[in-house]
């Protein structure tokens, strides 16, 4: 029997359509004849959803007793019976009633599947089990219910249901998610635009990566070798000179040019262990590279162009981008270097740019770190010259050039002596020795063709010879190796400056370091372990790389932090000259893990801080701002209904004039803060339309004494683009604010002017003014500069006038009157000619 098909509505957050996507996806099919029924299906009383499921067949669920309650869970026999084509089972994650037949739905699915019945299925992003910390970490809850990301992989199709979190919060403020009850907690909580964002990202991010897998997949199953240029992709070859932050700059405006552009950055080091560039070059790189929205790779290879064009192919690259060789003319005997062999090798799927820089021609100049062992390719060549140069040069001396006697001879085998031993070390040298004074005796010493010697004068200069030699090369070995370790010493200590510096900066996270480690030391994964007590279980902190080590004594290189913490690193046994940066890594991940779980703690504090300081000015402002007119209110009414005082009706109208003021102070001072928590949870929905300014200020002047402002709007003024009551309610906080603050006597000006493809409303008052360093702060929530006295508000007005106009598109500063006073600048949008009406919200009043 054939398995049945899985598909998979993802979705970033509740709400964003998934069961209504399937329930649409149910009735196409039902229409082209297909059988297809609802196994389980939560509308969750959402009318819309509601609606879908008519029409639908439903297979009866099954009820379980837990605990005195009566539960409903998919009946998995029922369905099986019925064996429809297609069975739709809604939220693949949801943990089962005990006494089910499965603990979790999704093992009642893969029942389905055995069974041959095609399945369709919802999931949230944040249900996926190895997004557990991420998801905790952005929202701060812990999701109880999860599902293995193998199941979710394993799917035959995965569509993902897309929503701008702005859309969302408006789905939801309408009251099509959740009741209306719970809307404003939701608002506020889990589904801030900063969480709804971040969840959009990781499940774009984890479809993008399926998407590879399945295009991988493919070309593998296929065998397709080409590379195929689905988007681009632009691999960036740095040597770690100056001249890589020009080769990534064009790599990126190229990338540019076509939708979905990716730029790799990629360094090759030899194989020694640490990187033969600037340390501090390359970080400058590897942050310009991420600024701009590539990625950076540190890759070893002895064969810099095969590896680089290994990698291009690996990672299905369309273009190569090189900087022309900084090698000399003289340079080219040596080989045509890597751009020319790069694009030799290339092939017609591969395009490679060759970028001209300043640094062309200029000689490569740059520090070589190698470990104290020579190269394979030196140690060859230096064989080479201690085994075959000494019978070349006696070919050359005994059958091209005249006679230039033994002394001259035995200086000739002695350079060849010195030059093996630059080449290869110690052992090419003595090999040359050796070989050398065999050749001198043979061919050179009488008599010849014999390794008699005749004149014992020869046998010492033989001897000296070969005493030289050995010396000599012993020395050079020596003072090369010296140089090797010099040069390495000096890139480890560039490496641990660069490194202590970025910690201390706090510009490096654990992920980035143990990344850094990773690429330096060329393993295949590095993870950061931890455990409370010697008896504890290990648990990982960070980790890069597939298949990181969970316990200490599984890793190919172990070095503790401490007594409860190792660095563990799986890929090859390092050399023990490794071991010592490796072991100032460790130091260093751990001082970091220190800093970020402290920055999280402050950052845990802060919020804290704030939520108890505006708690602290609400409970102020409601004991005594919302206390006084109620109070005032409260003695008016008392007065009204008392029986044993006759009241006149000049009394009578007095006492209903003050509870009256009391009611207006009270609706004001409410509706400022229902406004700021309208703003602070973004529920603003701006109807932006044409509107003439003229006709929006007056009707915000309704709450000031009418000799109180002066106007002045000119009848020219352009139709600005707004939402006219939000607008008139961020005029009238300002106005209200600037009559206030007025001295008696003075009136506020209110003008209005035109300014490019803006209008700009000033109002302007004569009072005390506000020091430069507090313009800011009087917009600030819960703030009244001054505290004065006459005061009656609860410091929001400014707070949410300036919401206002930034929710339509405008701006609101302060500056200083000529002469003494405030000045208020309310900006507003003209409206741009042709423009359609229609509802709109600013990405503003979400923030």
């Amino acid at each position: 029997m054939a398995r049945g098909k899985l598909r998979i509505y993802l979705g970033a957050a509740p709400g964003v359509g998934k069961t209504y996507a399937m329930l649409s996806e149910a009735h196409r099919r039902i229409e082209r004849g297909t059988d297809c029924v609802v196994a389980f299906v939560e509308h969750h009383h959402r009318p819309r959803t509601e609606v879908m499921l008519h029409g639908l067949e439903q297979v009866p669920r099954k009820e379980i007793e837990y605990r005195g309650s009566t539960f409903t869970e998919m009946d998995v026999d029922a369905v099986l019976a019925r064996r429809p084509q297609v069975a739709l089972v809604d939220e693949l994650p949801h943990t089962n009633i005990p006494g089910s037949r499965n603990t979790k739905r999704w093992q009642d699915v893969e029942e389905l599947l055995a069974a041959g019945i095609d399945v369709i299925s919802t999931v949230n992003i944040q249900h996926l089990e190895s997004l557990g910390d991420v998801v905790e970490s952005i929202t701060g809850i812990r999701q109880q219910e999860t599902v293995p990301d193998e199941v979710v992989r394993r799917a035959d199709q995965i569509e993902l249901v897309d929503m701008s979190p702005q859309a969302l919060r408006r789905r939801m403020a309408h009251g099509n998610i959740y009741k209306p009850d719970k809307v404003d907690a939701a608002l506020a909580n889990y589904f801030r635009p900063g969480n709804l964002t971040a969840l959009r990202e990781l499940a774009l991010l984890w479809v993008a990566d399926r998407v590879d897998e399945y295009l991988n997949e493919y070309r593998s199953e296929h065998r397709v070798s080409t590379i195929w240029g689905s988007r681009e992709r632009i691999v960036v070859g740095l040597t770690g000179g100056p001249e890589g932050r020009t080769l990534i700059r064009r790599a990126v405006r190229l990338a540019e040019k076509g939708a979905g552009g990716e730029v790799l950055a990629i360094y090759i080091s030899r194989s020694d262990g640490l990187t033969g560039a600037s340390p501090k070059e390359l970080a400058v790189q590897r942050t310009l590279v991420e600024d701009l929205g590539g990625t950076f790779h540190h890759v070893i290879g002895d064969d810099v162009p095969a590896a680089l064009l290994d990698f291009a192919r690996g990672v299905n690259a369309t273009q190569i981008v090189l900087g022309v060789s900084r090698r000399r003319s003289w340079q080219y005997v040596f080989g045509p270097g890597v751009g020319s062999t790069v694009a030799r090798e290339s092939g017609p799927d591969l395009d490679v740019h060759l970028i001209t820089h300043d640094e062309v021609g200029k000689g490569r100049g740059l520090p070589v770190a190698r470990g104290a062992r020579l190269g394979r390719s030196r140690r060859i060549w230096g064989w080479v010259a201690g085994v075959l140069g000494p019978a070349l040069l006696t070919w050359l001396l005994t059958s091209l050039t005249p006679e230039v006697g033994l002394a001259n001879d035995m200086l000739l085998f002695l350079a060849l002596t010195v030059a093996a031993a630059l080449l290869g070390g110690l052992f090419p040298a003595l090999a040359s020795a050796v070989v050398g004074s065999l050749l001198l005796n043979w061919y050179f010493t009488p008599p010849i063709h014999t390794l008699t010697i005749a004149d014992p004068k020869n046998i010492v200069a033989i001897a000296i010879f070969v005493g030289v030699a050995v010396s000599v090369a012993s020395v050079v070995d020596l003072a090369a190796r010296r140089t090797q370790q010099a040069a390495r010493l000096r890139a480890e200590s560039e490496i641990l400056s660069f490194l202590a510096g970025n910690v201390l900066r706090g510009e490096t996270t654990l992920e980035a370091l143990l990344e850094r480690v990773r690429e330096t030391f060329g393993m295949e994964s590095v993870a950061l372990l931890e455990r409370t007590g010697e008896t504890a279980p290990w648990t990982c902190a960070g980790s890069v790389g597939p298949e990181p080590a969970g316990v200490p004594e599984d890793a190919d290189v172990d070095v503790p932090v401490g007594d409860h913490m190792a660095l563990s690193l799986r890929g090859r046994v390092l050399p023990a000259s490794d071991r010592r940066v490796l072991a100032a890594f460790a130091a260093q991940a751990a001082v970091v893990l220190d800093r970020q779980r402290l920055q999280h703690e402050a950052d845990q504090a802060k919020e804290l801080a704030e939520g108890n300081r505006i708690r602290t000015a609400l409970l102020a402002a409601v004991s005594h701002d919302l206390r006084t007119p109620l109070a005032g209110i409260k003695a008016s009414v008392t007065s009204l209904r008392a029986d044993d005082v006759e009241w006149s009706e000049e009394d009578r109208a007095e006492l209903l004039a003050a509870i009256e003021e009391g009611a207006d102070r009270l609706d004001h001072l409410v509706g400022n803060l229902l406004d700021m928590s309208r703003l602070q949870t973004g529920t603003v929905t701006p109807i932006i339309r044409e509107t003439d300014l003229d006709e929006v200020v007056p009707m915000a002047l309704g709450g000031v004494p009418e000799d109180s402002v002066e106007l002045d709007i000119p009848e020219t003024l352009p139709m600005v683009y707004v939402d006219r009551g939000l607008l008139e309610r961020a005029v009238a906080n300002v106005v209200e604010n600037a009559v206030k603050y007025s001295p008696q006597g003075e009136s506020v000006l209110v003008s209005a002017s035109a300014l490019a493809d803006r209008v700009e409303v000033r109002v302007i008052d004569r009072g005390p003014g506000v020091p430069d360093e507090a313009k800011d702060q009087i917009f600030e929530p819960f703030q009244r500069y001054g505290d004065s006295p006459r005061g009656v508000g609860v410091g929001l007005g400014l707070a949410v006038a300036r919401g206002f106009a930034e929710a339509v598109g405008g701006t609101l500063h302060a500056e200083d009157t000529p002469g003494g006073g405030l000045t208020m600048v309310l900006t507003v949008p003209t409206s741009p000619e042709g423009r359609p009406e229609r509802p709109h919200v600013s990405a503003a009043a979400m923030s």
